[in-house]
């Protein structure tokens, strides 16, 4: 059997994957102008990279939404298409090796979908998640790059901006711990620092992120959550999810190659045949 290339086609930012003997080698990213530039530029280098023939790739699976721009097999190799959340699913679960979870994916904005072992479920989303950090970003620090803004982050305080618990009440309220968030942004001030500013902003995007997957959780005995995508790389996870397990009696899970699980799932969907997207 010959290698199965997954390709998540963003609109400028590419991330792929081969799966040989059914597993995943070598995932990559790659940046360009538009989406059809940033696949193709993609394909070309993993290929060179990692010295596989063409003649060697078996198939290639497109997910994304960048993927319908692809109208045509990629480089002449049978080329097929994966549902996105289906490719979240797969990739999330085989990363995670959980079988029943949400999986929070965490982009531009951010979708819900639930697995439970072959069935899977878009259960909903919110437009908050990448987009939401670098324009906001934009306008109260002037600058998009996530690098910049994490850095500025790391310098800041939190408590400089919110208002906890502790904050409006001489003891913890029922569920409610002192050091939960009452309010985000509350105690900000015209004054305050871009390093403050700009760890409310990482910190507000992600703990609504948090709070949206647990209610999205309701009702169906799911406590595992499991976060794929390019948030899951700041080092503000490690800070904002922990507190969220306690508060909400959830485990919230950070794969491996949390960045590439769309793009392997694509990949392992050409061999899964009885996965059911409700």
């Amino acid at each position: 059997m010959g290698i199965i290339i997954g390709i998540d086609v963003g609109i400028s930012t590419t991330k792929i994957v081969g799966l040989r003997d059914g597993k995943p080698t070598a995932p990559i990213r790659i940046t360009a102008a538009d989406p059809v530039t940033s696949l193709y530029g993609a394909f070309g280098k993993y290929l060179y990279d990692n010295n596989i023939a063409l003649s060697e790739v078996e198939h290639v699976m497109l997910t994304g939404v960048g993927a319908g721009y692809v109208k045509n097999d990629v480089y002449g190799v049978a080329t097929s298409r994966c549902d996105e959340f289906i490719a979240d699913a797969l990739g999330a679960r085989y990363e995670s090796n959980i079988d029943h979870a949400i999986v929070i994916s965490m982009g531009t904005g951010t979708s819900f979908v639930m697995c439970k072992g072959n069935e899977m479920s878009h259960v909903g989303g919110i437009g908050i998640g990448g987009g939401t950090l670098q324009g906001l970003s934009r306008i109260c620090l002037g600058t998009s790059d996530i690098n910049q803004i994490s850095e500025l982050a790391l310098q800041g305080n939190l408590k400089n901006v919110n208002l906890l618990i502790g904050d409006i009440s001489a003891q913890p309220l029922p569920g409610l711990p002192m050091e939960a968030t009452a309010s985000i942004f509350a105690r900000a001030k015209s004054d305050t620092s871009k390093e403050d500013v700009a760890a409310g902003i990482i910190g507000m995007v992600l703990q609504t992120i948090g709070s949206a997957s647990v209610l999205a959780a309701q009702g169906t005995g799911c406590r595992d959550m499991v976060l794929i995508g390019n948030l899951t790389l700041l080092p503000q996870c490690k800070d904002i999810f922990p507190p969220l397990e306690k508060l909400y009696n959830v485990r919230f899970h950070i794969p491996k190659y949390s960045e590439f699980c769309t793009a392997i799932g694509a990949a392992l969907a050409y061999n899964t045949s009885n996965v059911k997207l409700k």
